[in-house]
């Protein structure tokens, strides 16, 4: 079952970085702008190329990275000596859920413009903490399993 809910985050993580995280305007009067991880990484890039960079490293490579990491070792073809590197890579990445929420809160105390939450942010936020509860179940697994055959080879019936 985890290796499928795994598995399920493959497709969900690029969605949610398309998803509007919120939408932001600098009057009530005008329009909204629809705000996605990949259209703050593009509006990054013209800007600020080090901290573009520090974000498509949490936001993107690390979490799928994560992703497709876990999944070799749900497959069998990672060892799970791997797993403690992999919670980190996940820790990286709710480093990014983090700095939306900051840059929200900021953005609302300054009272300059108008920002609200949208569904991407929910989704982004539910991929990252699936990931996390992913990986500390499958951690969890994995330690039953090698005390279980342990046991086993101390003690054969």
């Amino acid at each position: 079952m985890l290796k499928y809910l795994n598995l399920s985050l493959l497709v969900l993580f690029p969605v949610a970085w398309f998803a509007p995280l919120m939408r932001a305007g600098l009057l009530p009067l005008f329009g909204l702008t629809e705000i996605s991880v990949i259209t703050g990484l593009q509006s990054l890039w013209q800007s600020d190329v080090v901290l573009a960079l520090l974000v498509t490293v949490f936001a993107l490579f690390a979490p799928y990275a994560k992703t497709l990491a876990l999944a070799l070792v749900h497959f069998g073809f990672l060892r799970r000596k791997a797993l403690p590197a992999l919670q980190i890579l996940g820790k990286l990445a709710m480093a990014d859920i983090f700095l939306i929420a900051l840059y929200i809160t900021i953005a609302k105390g300054l009272g300059v413009g108008r920002v609200e939450t949208a569904w991407g942010l929910y989704l982004f936020t539910a991929c990252i903490i699936g990931s996390l509860i992913i990986g500390l179940m499958t951690t969890k697994s994995q330690e039953t399993r090698s005390a279980v055959s342990k046991q086993e080879t101390i003690a054969p019936d």
